[in-house]
Formats: C-alpha cells, sequence, structure tokens
C-alpha cells in the first residue's frame, strides 16, 4: 500500500514566527493567446490600461459573452511550450524546483482558510448554466469582471489608440478567450519556482515637464530588459463595502488580490466598485506590496501576509522532502479537513502532465554538455 504523508495546517500559529523571503519574480518569457484562445510565442495579446468610464454598466453585453470555459484542465502545456521556445532561442536550459500556474500556487498560499477548491469551481460552473435564484450573484454580475477588464484596457497604447475605440469600449463585445500570459522565475525560502499565469495589462505613467508649455513627454512601457520591474496591473471588481460584513469580506477578497499580484510582481491592483446591480461608481488604486500592511492596521486582521508566505514554504518544503521518487503523486485535501495528503499513484509516467513535445525536447538536450543550466 502507497504510503501516505500528511502536511498538517493547523495550529496556523506556527507558520506566524518565521520570517520567510520570497525572490522579487522577473519574467524570462511570455506567450498570448488569441482571440481563439490559440497559443502564440509571443506578446502580441498584451494590453494598456486607460482608466473606464465612472457609471458603466458592467452587466451591459452580457447576452453577448464570449466565455472560454477556464475549468477545464489544460496541465502545464503552454506554459511548457514557453519554456522549449525560451531555451531554443536563448541556448539556455531552465531548470527548478516547481513550474505551475499562478492559480495553483494562489491556493496553495491561501489554502489554510480555503474548504474546498473543487466544489467552488464546479459551483462557479454550475452557475453559468443555471438560472439564477434568489440570494444567488447573478450571471450577470460573474461576467462583470471581464466587463470591467474591457472598460479599462485598450488593444495599443493611448497615443497610438484612437478616441473613437476609446470612447465606445462600453460596447465592445467581452470575452475571456485573449489573454497575455507571463513567465516568471521566483523563490520562496529556499525553494526555486517557475511561475506562469495571466496579466490584465501594462500602466502607462506620463511625465511631462512643464515650463510654459509642454516641453517632452516620456512614456513608460514593458521594459525590454528583464531585469528591470515591469509596470503591469491588475484588475479587479468588487461590490460597494456598505457594511461591516461587505468590509470583512472585501478585506478577505484582497488577500486574494495580494497573493495573485504578489506571486508575478504586479506592482499596482486597480479595484473598480459597483453597485449591487453592476453599475461603476469608482476606481481604486492600491499598491500591491501595501495590502498586507492596511489589512494589518486599518482592517480586522482577518489574514496575514507573513502567515501566507510561511505556511507556502514550509509546504513545499514538505513536497521537495516527500516526493524523492520519479511516477505520479497526488496533492489531497479533503472538504473541511485539516491536513494535506501527499501519495504516489503511479511509479513511472507523466499522466498527460508533461507534454509529449517537452519530454521529447528535454531528452534531446539533456546529453548537451555545452547547453547554459539556467536555475529559476
Amino acid at each position: 500500500m502507497t504510503a501516505r504523508n500528511v502536511f498538517q495546517i493547523n495550529p496556523i500559529s506556527r507558520f506566524g514566527n518565521k520570517n520567510v523571503t520570497m525572490k522579487r519574480p522577473k519574467e524570462f518569457t511570455c506567450f498570448s493567446y488569441n482571440d481563439q484562445h490559440q497559443f502564440i510565442p509571443d506578446d502580441s495579446s498584451l494590453k494598456y490600461y486607460y482608466p473606464p468610464t465612472i457609471g458603466a454598466d458592467l452587466s451591459q453585453g452580457f447576452d453577448k459573452f464570449q466565455k472560454f470555459d477556464e475549468s477545464s484542465d489544460g496541465h502545464l502545456d503552454s506554459i511548457l511550450k514557453a519554456i522549449i521556445d525560451y531555451e531554443k532561442k536563448s541556448d539556455r536550459r531552465i531548470e527548478s524546483d516547481f513550474v505551475t500556474w499562478r492559480g495553483m500556487m494562489t491556493k496553495v498560499e491561501s489554502s489554510f482558510i480555503e474548504e474546498n477548491h473543487i466544489y467552488k469551481l464546479q459551483s462557479q460552473s454550475k452557475q453559468f448554466d443555471t438560472a439564477t435564484h434568489p440570494g444567488r450573484p447573478s450571471q450577470e454580475m460573474m461576467t462583470g469582471g471581464y466587463k470591467f477588464e474591457t472598460l479599462c484596457l485598450l488593444p495599443q497604447p493611448w497615443n497610438e489608440t484612437s478616441r473613437e475605440y476609446i470612447e465606445n469600449r462600453e460596447n465592445e463585445t467581452v470575452n475571456n478567450f485573449e489573454q497575455y500570459c507571463s513567465i516568471v522565475r521566483t523563490a520562496l525560502g529556499n525553494t526555486t519556482i517557475i511561475l506562469g499565469g495571466e496579466v490584465d495589462g501594462s500602466i502607462f505613467h506620463l511625465f511631462a515637464l512643464l515650463f510654459h508649455t509642454l516641453k517632452s513627454i516620456v512614456w513608460d512601457f514593458k521594459p525590454t530588459d528583464c531585469d528591470k520591474p515591469i509596470n503591469w496591473v491588475e484588475l479587479k471588481t468588487s461590490v460597494e463595502i456598505q457594511s461591516r460584513k461587505d468590509f470583512i469580506n472585501y478585506e478577505r477578497k484582497l488577500m486574494k488580490f495580494w497573493i495573485q499580484s504578489f506571486l508575478l510582481g504586479v506592482p499596482k491592483i486597480i479595484v473598480g466598485f459597483r453597485t449591487p446591480d453592476g453599475i461603476l461608481t469608482r476606481i481604486e488604486e492600491i499598491a500591491t506590496d501595501s495590502i498586507p500592511r492596511m489589512v494589518k492596521t486599518r482592517g480586522h486582521s482577518t489574514w496575514d501576509g507573513n502567515v501566507c508566505l510561511n505556511f507556502a514554504a514550509e509546504f513545499l518544503r514538505f513536497i521537495r522532502e516527500t516526493i524523492t521518487e520519479k511516477g505520479v503523486w497526488r496533492i489531497r485535501r479533503q472538504a473541511f479537513s485539516h491536513e494535506i495528503e501527499v501519495f504516489q499513484v503511479s511509479e513511472t509516467g507523466f499522466d498527460g502532465i508533461l507534454s509529449d513535445d517537452f519530454i521529447s525536447w528535454r531528452s534531446r538536450i539533456t546529453g548537451n554538455k555545452n547547453k547554459i543550466v539556467y536555475r529559476a
């Protein structure tokens, strides 16, 4: 019988007295999904932030929403394609302890308070396919986040975008097929990680030197030097805070906002606040690094950023020490359980997690002693 390895979640307090460090994420490659959600190894789907019109209806155009089923499991195929492309072009072999999607690491860092991710995913999918019931969020509001992104993003920088397009963003058809995905190197404690995740857009800063007349304008875009930070922006929505319960719910949402942005090195989050029926009332810009301190000093302290990082670092260390043999392993947390199980399900194979192309590519370059090995 396969050995059962268990990581205990409680007591959570044991993760609060450490101070693990996380290396600043650096993008080393990227890829895009086009309007058909087809993989393209470039930044063609990169978009640019421009403030939305306050008073816009986030439910407008719901009946025309073009929805890609994000609950389907694409494994790591797109990340692995991008890594192959990078290694061919750079003549470097990337190595890391973990390769995964940003969403998976977000679950790891917040799993000590989440109960059942599988149920939530199935529930979200079901809400799209069933009629709205009293007390449940409407389907229109579930697409409000995508509408907000459409209102905030331009396909080209502002100075290359027509005024007509900017003023008619409310009428654009909303879809979640097209995406820009950043792939970064980072490290949490002694664990190296390669993460892939969607980035909403790049935010520009307009610097003007005014001496009676406009002397110069400098646009701040994505730098070509990968060692420099990128002015990414994460776009989120939330209902207007009208009660203590609303505030606590928002504070918990801020944890997800912070983790998602922190993991990819996104420095700024822009939250669009809406009425219960979907009217955009205001936007708020939040520096990602300020969120844990803001929750601790101004909120109800429903979570602690250090606990999130320390928990993730300890769990990843546990995984590294547990999985010492080849084969397929499963990580499982049962609903309402306070422990995470790790066990082997097969002594051989990859169970489709690693693509055939990636396996073939790595087999070809493993024996190349001239290949530079680059640790994440």
